[in-house]
């Protein structure tokens, strides 16, 4: 994997690639809010040398930093546009995971023509039909108790309640780990993480995936109402939806070698 900067106005963005196979698909990892592109670890071991891959951290997160926090959901979906042009990358397929997936989402509203793909790991409809008013106004005021929380028990909360699997909690306490000593950078990635998920929901933009999609979700997954909106999501759809068994929140990390192979057999079809 290859790593390169991309400058914005509000700071850089840290991404990794392997771009092998001119003219084919590309993998793109977009991990969740908090996250870095370690999340993807797993993915990348096991389709660098048979895809084109790539993943990034996020604005503001892991090696993207400094970074200010004057962002839309759609800037990031921009952003992403403008560096998978700038590398030639033509036929995107997006695997998000949480957050990752609403940013492909925004994505395949700015840019419908162009995604060949989307995979939703444990993320959750953009629609605005899909949440509560209660919730929205919930997510846009995170900020506070990120900042409020001890931070011991906010590293245990945070690593113990996206993953059921030892490599997967270990993975993300060290993910978090980045932001040891600065729980107040925590505090804000986190709210304006939320804040701008809420905005997105509120524009009510259709946000239809008008390319081939898969909704994965792990059936220990308690982050939120994820289980519930991935119910509602596939009712109101039809997109296919694969359950986890033993895996949570980030169940790309729970079960690793069951998700490469549902993305796997997902692109397989795509060609």
């Amino acid at each position: 994997m290859t790593e390169k900067i991309f400058e914005t106005p509000l700071g850089p963005i840290h991404y990794w690639q392997n771009l092998v196979f001119p003219d084919d698909v590309t993998l793109v990892f977009l991990p969740g809010l908090t996250a870095d592109h370690r999340l993807f670890d797993k993915q990348i071991g096991y389709f660098e040398g048979k895809y084109n891959v790539f993943v990034w951290d996020a604005p503001g997160h892991g090696a993207s930093w400094p970074f200010e926090f004057r962002f839309s959901l759609a800037d990031k979906a921009a952003w992403l546009d403008q560096i998978l042009s700038r590398e030639g990358i033509t036929k995107p397929v997006i695997v998000g995971q949480s957050m990752g997936g609403y940013v492909g989402q925004a994505y395949a509203e700015s840019f419908p023509q162009k995604l060949r793909g989307f995979v939703s790991i444990d993320s959750a409809p953009l629609q605005r039909k899909y949440v509560t008013g209660a919730e929205l106004w919930l997510l846009k005021r995170m900020e506070p108790v990120y900042a409020l929380y001890p931070w011991k028990s906010l590293l245990k909360t945070g690593s113990n309640g996206v993953a059921v699997s030892p490599y997967g909690r270990n993975l993300m306490r060290e993910m978090m780990m980045v932001y040891d000593g600065d729980q107040s950078r925590y505090a804000r990635l986190s709210g304006h993480g939320f804040r701008i998920l809420a905005e997105a929901m509120e524009k009510d933009l259709p946000y239809e995936l008008k390319c081939p999609a898969l909704l994965i979700c792990g059936k220990k997954d308690h982050a939120g109402s994820c289980i519930r909106y991935n119910k509602a999501w596939h009712k109101h759809t039809g997109i296919p939806l694969e359950w986890i068994e033993d895996a949570g929140h980030n169940s790309n990390t729970d079960k690793p070698e069951y998700i490469n192979a549902l993305i796997a057999e997902f692109v397989k079809k795509l060609a």
